[in-house]
């Protein structure tokens, strides 16, 4: 006969732990008092508003206090990813239990009274979500958006080697792309610099509404989805208590042993063979251990469970229900007379950073160390004269990340993160010194894969190169994400989270500020000439513009020193969003390094080498923003000065986006003082834009002069062409800038006319020429700045 796991008192404790959190969970969903039960229930000790969600809570209940038992037994260190939606009741009830909760919280005691208050707290004003948010010790993911749950885990564990994550994932989220992707993040886990990542899948059977499809197909062919992604599934399934204790027990120290001998096995015995990593599948009743049936409806185990099961305001006859479902936990055998856990109870947690409400590695600015960055200057492109021609911005940027990655290959903590791109957008330097980590198969004419590197990019999901990036980070480490322009809208709603969670942990003291999300965008919209139409979007700026001021910062330098300084501050910054956008083609340079760091500084400036307006009074204002805008404008602030010597020129650059937001609105704006002293007062601003042009107009509807703010942009007009007719397509080109200039400029008379016709002139034969020949007109490909 089969020796149990659990010796009778073992399984004793860990089912009134169980009950404790499943009690717990109820109480912060129903009760605004009487949080012990010590008089009979009334309306009066019910909450008006019911809001969470009940029916994944005691699987996750029980999965927590499971783990609770191995971490102990195996000395495990361990953090808990709630990935179904609305996990919040769990993930609170089982940081109270074990402490944590009151220690970061001390208003919210381990008594009657901080029980009283855990549980008014929950969805109600003033009060926490019901996810698993930022405001939940041990969380590093939220799940109000669901998808992310492993993506977010396995980044939690590179480069984390002692680091086990359970991570839940519902069997509803399972449902979404991210999550379905996500499964393959096992080929690039290398098992001995790596952590583990220990998927629980929850198969409660329902989501909100609907059944969920992968507790509608066979065992047979669940097994095989979950093995053919490489997992080794073991299933633990039931209702009745006792044998689930049992049976989750037996299986957790199963897989714990098994992990253990797979890091034996690659870290002692060297055998880097891909290892098929465990797994457990959980199938438990949806809402398990509460009310059977409601108003004849069978409630447990069907999607009825999922939400709030009674309403005893809107039907006082569900008040006994409530008071009758509570007093199943028994209470009075968990809690003392003061409302404390019962020692012999508490006793199943871990203790101190073990506990997985208090592991550091949750509060990742805790962990978060410098990096050791190199001098950004000694990479810097001679710029002899503005405007010689340069590799590509990009390209002079990869040896400075490849540097960045070789000085911390030691302290392991820098990764860049991209969708199959890194070649792609110009950053090959990196594989100088790193490989792409890779532990599938591999055949001999493969490059840069191996089982370890600083380069993940060869998987083409932007949803688990932001997953990742993000786990990277909220753990404490720094990274790049390096993707097409147009396709990093794929993750806009992740974007969203991780924004979101920044802002909120900005206003938590116990939260460590962690490094920034830097997001790099390489190939842009204006040098999508080949791709055509489908690649050409540079609308991400405006999405991320929404977001906080204190959370979003938006660059765009114009050549390649000034993208270096750029991103050796992104590197540097904390707690930001970072979004910089450069470009990979060969193109024009316009400042020495010293003047890009001063420039990229101040963050917008006047470049007086460009103008004429020595007096301080332009007659028009030149403003660009983006390495081809600024290409574009220079063109034609050349041809204006040409043909209008008498016209007085400014040129504006901005490389800070939020440069052009009131101090009250950001906090990198320029005051209005400081505005109109770069834009004036009263002249025309003709503003060259990478973007979408309503932004600039929006960043700047409250200055002084915003009614002489003429800007061109990304009109949706594109396909595929060449590089300067994407400009022409969009109004955007030098000829159609110099023409906004003498439109506005009626003191230019006849010789404003006469220049007017010759440009146009000049775009009817740029179409001819690029019509008969396929390529930009020489004086276009061949221009130079001239002072």
């Amino acid at each position: 006969m089969k020796t149990a796991t659990l010796a009778p008192e073992q399984l004793s404790t860990i089912d009134a732990y169980w009950r404790a959190a499943n009690y717990l969970s109820v109480g912060q969903i129903y009760l605004f008092d009487n949080p012990l039960l010590k008089r009979p229930l009334t309306l009066a000790d019910v909450k008006h508003m019911l809001l969470g969600h009940w029916g994944t809570t005691p699987g996750q209940n029980f999965i927590y206090a499971h783990l609770n038992r191995v971490i102990k037994k195996y000395d495990l260190d361990m953090i808990y990813v709630s990935g179904p939606g609305h996990g919040g009741p769990a993930v609170v009830a089982n940081t109270y239990l074990e402490g944590t909760y009151s220690e970061i919280y001390p208003h919210i005691s381990q008594d009657e009274a901080g029980l009283q208050k855990l549980f008014l707290q929950f969805s109600f004003p003033g009060g926490i979500p019901s996810h698993a948010s930022p405001e939940c010790p041990g969380s590093i993911h939220e799940g109000g958006e669901l998808g992310y749950s492993l993506s977010h885990s396995f980044g939690a564990v590179f480069d984390n080697p002692d680091l086990i994550v359970a991570c839940v994932v519902g069997d509803g989220e399972a449902e979404t792309g991210p999550l379905a992707t996500a499964w393959h993040s096992n080929k690039f886990l290398n098992p001995v610099n790596d952590g583990v990542v220990l998927p629980i899948l929850h198969l409660n059977g329902y989501k909100i509404s609907n059944p969920t499809l992968l507790a509608r197909i066979s065992r047979e062919e669940l097994e095989q989805f979950l093995r053919g992604c490489g997992w080794m599934p073991y299933f633990v399934e039931g209702f009745e208590p006792e044998a689930m204790h049992q049976a989750m027990a037996a299986t957790l120290d199963t897989v714990v042993e098994q992990i253990k001998h797979i890091h034996h096995d690659a870290r002692v015995n060297g055998n880097l063979t891909r290892p098929r990593w465990p797994m457990i599948v959980l199938v438990s009743p949806k809402g398990w251990t509460g009310p059977k049936k409601v108003d004849g409806v069978q409630v447990e185990g069907t999607f009825h469970a999922h939400q709030v099961p009674l309403h005893p305001n809107a039907k006082p006859e569900h008040l006994k229900l409530l008071e009758d479902w509570l007093k199943s936990y028994r209470p009075e055998e968990l809690f003392d007379e003061r409302g404390r856990l019962k020692p012999e109870i508490a006793e199943l947690a871990p203790k101190s950073a073990r506990r997985m409400g208090a592991n550091p590695h949750a509060n990742g600015g805790k962990l978060l160390r410098d990096l050791l960055m190199p001098d950004f200057r000694d990479y810097a492109q001679n710029v002899r004269q503005p405007g010689i021609l340069g590799i590509g911005d990009v390209h002079v940027l990869g040896p400075f990340l490849r540097d960045v990655a070789k000085l911390n290959s030691e302290q392991a903590n820098f990764r860049v993160f991209g969708p199959d791109e890194t070649l792609s957008n110009g950053l090959e330097a990196l594989f100088e010194v790193t490989k792409r980590q890779w532990d599938a198969a591999t055949v001999p004419n493969d490059e840069f894969l191996a089982p370890s590197g600083r380069v993940l990019d060869s998987m083409l999901s932007e949803h688990q190169c932001e997953g990742w990036l993000e786990g990277y980070l909220l753990t404490g480490r720094h990274g790049v994400f390096n993707c097409y322009e147009a396709f990093i809208h794929i993750i806009d709603s992740m974007f969203n989270q991780h924004a979101k969670w920044l802002k909120v942990t900005s206003q938590l003291p116990w939260r460590r500020k962690i490094a920034s999300l830097n997001y790099l965008l390489a190939s842009h919209v204006w040098r999508q000439d080949h791709n055509g139409f489908t690649h050409q979007d540079p609308g991400f700026i405006d999405h991320v513009v929404n977001k906080k001021a204190e959370v979003v910062r938006v660059y765009l330098p114009p050549d390649a020193n000034c993208l270096l300084s750029v991103m050796d501050h992104c590197l540097r910054s904390r707690h930001y969003v970072n979004v910089v956008i450069a470009g990979k083609h060969p193109a024009p340079q316009w400042l020495t390094m010293a003047a890009a760091v001063k420039h990229c500084a101040a963050g917008i400036g006047i470049w007086h080498w460009a103008g004429n307006d020595f007096d301080g009074a332009p007659d028009v204002v030149m403003a660009c923003c983006g390495d081809v805008p600024t290409l574009e404008t220079l063109a034609a602030v050349s041809i204006l000065r040409q043909y209008l010597p008498d016209l007085k020129i400014r040129v504006v650059n901005v490389v800070d986006l939020m440069k052009l937001q009131p101090q009250s609105e950001h906090p990198h704006g320029l005051s209005d003082t400081d505005f109109d002293a770069l834009f004036t007062t009263d002249k025309p601003v003709i503003f060259a834009f990478h973007a979408y042009p309503w932004l600039v107009h929006r960043l700047t509807y409250r200055r002084t002069n915003h009614h002489n703010i003429h800007v061109r942009g990304y009109k949706e007009e594109g396909t595929i062409t060449t590089p300067f007719d994407m400009t022409v397509l969009n109004d955007l080109d030098r000829f159609h800038l110099a023409m906004d200039a003498v439109n506005r400029l009626p003191q230019t008379g006849n010789e404003g006319i006469s220049l007017k016709q010759l440009l146009q002139n000049k775009l009817l034969e740029h179409r001819q020429y690029i019509n008969q020949y396929g390529q930009d007109l020489p004086e276009i490909r061949n221009w130079q700045w001239k002072e």
